[in-house]
């Protein structure tokens, strides 16, 4: 019901939207790059495990969201209309909060001084999906594990 009161206020809206096109795959891939273009060496060693954090976390969300099928708000909630459109019709785990959370890993463990911040910001896009009608509070929860999940086993490998 808090979502859906929450289209009366068009400037939060707006910051919402901005924060969750903030976790679209554009960023992902960008950061890597920029990193890589300022310090080849290090950069090339942070785009590879990148591309190896992402080629475990892609197929592992599309393989859940298509066995699992859970329906998204709109489609189980009476009266229910969300803000934005979903890029497909499943819910569960968040696609957004996955990758936002697997970025601030992998970021986190290069970058330590700006961990923190990373992990706002991921927060920031699960609340974005739930308050745009995308996702329920437990498709973000168990987007966060996996991709905090994901990070780190990239990470060892």
């Amino acid at each position: 019901m808090w979502c859906q009161k929450s289209r009366y206020y068009p400037s939060f809206i707006n910051v919402m939207r901005m924060i969750s096109r903030s976790g679209d795959g554009y960023v992902h891939f960008f950061l890597p790059t920029l990193y890589l273009l300022f310090s080849p060496q290090e950069g090339l060693q942070f785009f590879i495990l990148c591309l190896l954090a992402f080629a475990i976390e892609r197929p592992i969300y599309f393989v859940l969201k298509n066995i699992l099928r859970r329906q998204r708000p709109p489609s189980v909630i009476p009266d229910f209309k969300s803000i934005v459109t979903a890029s497909d019709k499943f819910s569960f785990p968040s696609g957004h909060t996955m990758a936002a959370f697997l970025v601030a890993g992998l970021y986190s463990l290069y970058f330590q001084e700006i961990s923190v911040t990373l992990y706002i910001w991921a927060s920031l896009v699960a609340c974005s999906r739930v308050v745009l009608g995308v996702h329920f509070p437990t498709d973000t929860l168990a987007g966060a594990s996996l991709g905090t999940l994901i990070a780190f086993t990239a990470v060892s490998l």
